[in-house]
């Protein structure tokens, strides 16, 4: 089985080849290697490696940026799942592709299900709902998966950000009125590789690791699991404080935690608690050191 993997750089990709299963040849392609948004560039790419599967992994992910920068955001994330789709469409490959909760509003108290109405309220989320929905309308049996806050020892991301922060500031605030779910990204991967191997998945699903947390209660956690390692040497206060008090450019969801059910049956993988994995990923960072 030949898997061609787009987004090579991010965390998500990196992840993809570290956790590559026996029996799988993997071809992991950069912005470089394959630009989406060039229509004709996806179809001779397709053609020469004829993988059987694409995994989607490249997007647009600067969530503040997008508000000003919305024809990239776009171009990426509507117009390059789209071409991609269709030279899927075009070879007969199975398309797996990775999305995002902020497809949803953030109004609901409850696990987001896949069927909820979607209601992004930033560029980032309404431009990765229209890749979402140019796949269903062109591909209608590929795999699309929402997933959040995603993290890894590779790339730029809140856990790295707040390593850095907790090694040089005196105090932090962190907003406390956000909830989601942290997702390691190589339990991401490994749900994805397990679904690669069931050809008769498709469909809408959502996976994140288990439980809840505030984006407070993710810091708190992150500094106190790199104490306990030694990657971290004093604990500094860390306050909670709301998101008003923390503008950013593009309004983000109150509330993102996702039903993983489904998910998680057709898979037959339990998700993990978000703690767990994050302890796991910090072993994982600190091994690289």
């Amino acid at each position: 089985m030949k898997v061609l993997i787009t987004g090579k750089g991010g965390q998500l990709a990196w992840e993809l080849t570290q956790n590559l299963p026996s029996g799988f040849e993997c071809v992991s392609l950069n912005s470089q290697d394959l630009d989406i948004t060039n229509q004709e560039l996806v179809s001779n790419v397709l053609a020469q490696h004829k993988p059987n599967i694409v995994i989607n992994a490249a997007a647009y992910t600067a969530v503040d940026k997008a508000e000003t920068d919305q024809d990239k955001a776009y171009s990426v994330n509507h117009d390059g799942v789209r071409f991609l789709a269709l030279a899927c469409k075009q070879n007969n490959i199975r398309l797996l592709h990775v999305s995002t909760d902020f497809v949803f509003d953030g109004n609901k108290t409850t696990p987001y299900q896949v069927c909820d109405k979607t209601n992004p309220i930033n560029v980032y989320g309404a431009s990765k709902l229209a890749g979402d929905i140019a796949i269903m309308n062109s591909l209608p049996h590929a795999l699309i998966v929402r997933t959040a806050w995603v993290y890894s020892a590779h790339g730029n991301n809140f856990v790295k950000t707040m390593l850095r922060l907790m090694a040089e500031k005196p105090s932090l605030g962190i907003v406390y009125d956000q909830v989601g779910t942290p997702t390691w990204a190589a339990g991401l991967a490994k749900w994805l590789w397990e679904v690669v191997q069931k050809p008769h998945v498709s469909g809408l699903f959502h996976w994140t690791d288990a439980g809840v947390a505030s984006w407070y209660d993710f810091a708190v956690a992150i500094q106190e699991l790199a104490i306990e390692k030694g990657m971290l040497e004093t604990a500094i206060p860390i306050s909670a404080i709301p998101a008003s008090q923390y503008p950013t450019p593009a309004k983000r969801p109150n509330f993102s935690v996702i039903d993983k059910q489904s998910a998680e049956s057709v898979s037959g993988l339990q998700t993990v608690h978000w703690r767990e994995q994050l302890s796991s990923m910090l072993d994982n960072l600190k091994d690289q050191h």
